[in-house]
């Protein structure tokens, strides 16, 4: 029996359904992001920068500045964000921050690229250009009422938090052979003075005025703490948010006390949709004229410039001095700096500003288990005492963990870790104004004893 076989004919698929590479394939290898990064310009950028290395010179401007931290910030923080279980608790603050450190000690990156990175971070001085427009954005869209008790209630929980902190510390370290004298003064105090150049620094300065004592000596030995004691911060921080996640009623996700919302619509805050340009670069301007009053109010009164700064935009919000409509650009401004600046800027910050040799100088076992007493007490009374205040505790404590920071760009690394970067403004009390009360005090002590 013969059989014969028929052949379907092929379908004929319609033109929208084929795939194409150009431009739906392309635009789809567009949409794949390290970072806020489109992956074929990632691309292109790490062959733009290695092809100006293999000149020999890497120009010193702003443009290439930009794309340079871009794409190793971006790049660290992507690959912390990908590693199992650290991902959960800062891993990406921290690798932008201190792989930059480790590898500039080791000699790993690049020297043209250290050098620019340098120059251009320690000239710009850009860091101030974020932590204006962050605090200037999260005040202007934070709710007037809730705005004031917040700022009142804070430094209950952070005052409580540095007294328990130093006892704590000083306990620990005196029962590890380090001494009540040299735990309290030369760890726990560091750790609470407020970063290095408004802390360490002039703590250092002091301690050499009163002890008759190497200024440069002292420095090198209060720096290391605090160091370990932002580190550790980070950490923890990144811990609470982990932690956040999993018991939602501890936390308000960036939000100090419960009841707090901002004056903009819902949808606006959560977009920006609606806001006009001209609104958003007005914010701008804003903040930083804003900034320029707290430098003139540093230099007529002492005040730190981010916290005269602090100060001056809650009046604005308080009087109601811009439309809604330039808070709303406020607003935007905030999200641009928190999402697109922020990993770039630890980045330089781990090149230029943070010393990996006086890192690793805190690695015993007696000083490490201080500095995390120090820390995690000071945190865990905030939360406590936080809560007390019907204020969420996850949030004081990421607050008290600022005390422990490293200056402003501790802050930015700490409340990276903890995705609270809405914080910036109670960070920068916790900070400024904490270490500031932490080294006029305990110099008073110290002379007083000498």
């Amino acid at each position: 029996m013969k059989t014969t076989a028929t052949l379907a004919a092929p379908v004929e698929r319609p033109a929208t359904a084929r795939r194409r590479f150009w431009p739906e394939g392309w635009w789809r290898l567009m949409d794949i992001r390290i970072g806020i990064i489109p992956l074929p310009i990632y691309v292109v950028a790490g062959a733009l920068i290695a092809g100006l290395l293999a000149t020999g010179k890497l120009p010193n401007e702003i443009s290439v500045a930009i794309v340079v931290f871009a794409f190793f910030g971006f790049t660290l923080a992507e690959i912390g964000k990908r590693l199992p279980l650290v991902r959960h608790i800062g891993a990406a603050a921290i690798f932008a921050t201190f792989v930059p450190s480790a590898l500039v000690y080791y000699k790993v990156l690049p020297e043209p690229i250290v050098k620019m990175t340098t120059d251009f971070t320690k000239a710009s001085n850009f860091l101030y250009l974020f932590i204006a427009s962050i605090i200037v954005g999260s005040i202007l869209s934070m709710d007037r009422t809730v705005l004031v008790k917040g700022f009142l209630k804070i430094f209950v929980p952070l005052a409580a938090g540095t007294v328990a902190a130093g006892a704590v510390g000083t306990a620990v370290g005196t029962l590890l052979g380090l001494g009540a004298y040299h735990s309290f003064f030369f760890i726990v105090v560091p750790i609470m003075a407020g970063g290095v150049g408004e802390g360490a620094i002039p703590l250092s300065i002091g301690y050499a005025e009163i002890l008759h004592q190497d200024q440069g000596q002292l420095f090198a030995t209060v720096l290391p703490p605090v160091m370990l004691g932002s580190l550790t911060a980070i950490i923890l921080s990144g811990l609470l948010n982990f932690v956040g996640k999993r018991y939602p009623h501890l936390t308000g996700e960036g939000r100090l006390q419960p009841g707090e919302h901002g004056d903009m619509p819902a949808a606006r805050e959560l977009t920006g949709a609606g806001v006009d340009v001209n609104q958003i670069a007005a914010a701008g301007v804003t903040a930083l004229t804003l900034y320029l009053l707290g430098i003139l109010c540093h230099r007529l009164f002492g005040l730190p410039a981010p916290v005269a700064m602090l100060f001056l935009a809650v009046l604005v919000k308080l009087t109601q001095a811009v439309s809604p409509q330039l808070q709303e650009g406020a607003f935007v401004v905030y999200k641009f700096f928190s999402t697109a600046v922020t990993y770039p800027l630890l980045f330089a910050i781990g090149v230029s500003l943070t010393p990996w040799d006086k890192l690793v100088a805190s690695f015993n076992l007696p000083t490490l288990v201080t500095i995390v007493a120090t820390v995690s007490t000071l945190m865990a009374v905030g939360a406590l005492v936080g809560r007390w205040l019907k204020m969420y505790p996850i949030e004081a404590a990421i607050v008290n963990a600022c005390h422990s920071g490293q200056g402003g760009t501790g802050d930015v690394a700490i409340l990276t870790a903890a995705n609270r970067m809405a914080l910036m403004p109670f960070a920068q009390l916790a900070t400024r104004i904490g270490g500031a009360v932490t080294v006029t005090t305990v110099l008073m002590v110290l002379a007083h004893l000498g």
